[in-house]
């Protein structure tokens, strides 16, 4: 092993402690009990879910929306706007 690689590893080493040590003492102090805290986690993916959800559903119409407006010459793309729409369901 070079001196490059051993200097990268003891500073990878030290990332990772840093980051074990941070979580461990964020656990200690923290201001809410173990439940509290995991219902706040859950209530947050909910809404983030939910956000998600609304986000996929608008750019799906969007998506819809310009697949129908296209001008009557450009039948050539017929073909694959079935797979478009397949994609997205």
């Amino acid at each position: 092993m070079s001196e490059q690689q051993k200097q990268v590893a003891k500073v990878a080493a030290f990332i990772a402690g840093g980051a074990v040590i941070g979580a461990g003492l964020g656990l200690l102090f923290a201001p809410q009990t173990g439940v509290e805290t995991r219902r706040t986690i859950s209530r947050y993916a909910r809404k983030a879910q939910a956000q998600t959800n609304r986000w996929g559903r608008a750019v799906k119409s969007g998506m819809e929306e310009v697949l129908n407006r296209k001008p009557e010459k450009e039948k050539s793309c017929e073909e694959g706007r079935p797979q478009l729409v397949a994609m997205m369901n």
